[in-house]
């Protein structure tokens, strides 16, 4: 598949997927981004525009701690990277957005890994 379609195509998903999916101050959104190389998340409120907190495989820590592991390990650890400092703010539940994505393999593995850290999905 053409490669410009292919983003057209997630741009229309992750259009459809917005209109349902709303953080707010009790239950903020968290939202995905996947590259080839790296995968970054965040935890916003849409009532403010704010983004409370973040975590991406691309850091000082990150590339430290992660290097010589294979994707879907380093989205896990970002994932719980993510929840710990969710969880300092306390933030308990949220809402996960997908960001167009499929749900699977390494936007799975984040999920797993935020949850496995105490967020509530």
């Amino acid at each position: 598949m053409n490669p410009i379609v292919k983003a057209e195509k997630r741009v229309k998903i992750k259009k459809r997927v917005r209109k349902k999916v709303y953080g707010t101050s009790e239950r903020p959104r968290l939202s995905i981004f996947r590259s080839l190389r790296f995968i970054y998340a965040q935890v916003i409120n849409d009532e403010t525009g704010q983004t409370l907190c973040a975590a991406g495989s691309l850091g000082k820590t990150a590339t430290t701690t992660l290097k010589g592991k294979k994707k879907s390990e380093v989205s896990e650890w970002v994932g719980k990277e993510l929840a710990e400092k969710a969880k300092g703010l306390g933030i308990k539940q949220v809402v996960f957005d997908r960001n167009g994505y499929r749900y699977h393999g390494r936007v799975k593995a984040l999920a797993d890994g935020a949850r496995s850290a105490g967020l509530e999905f």
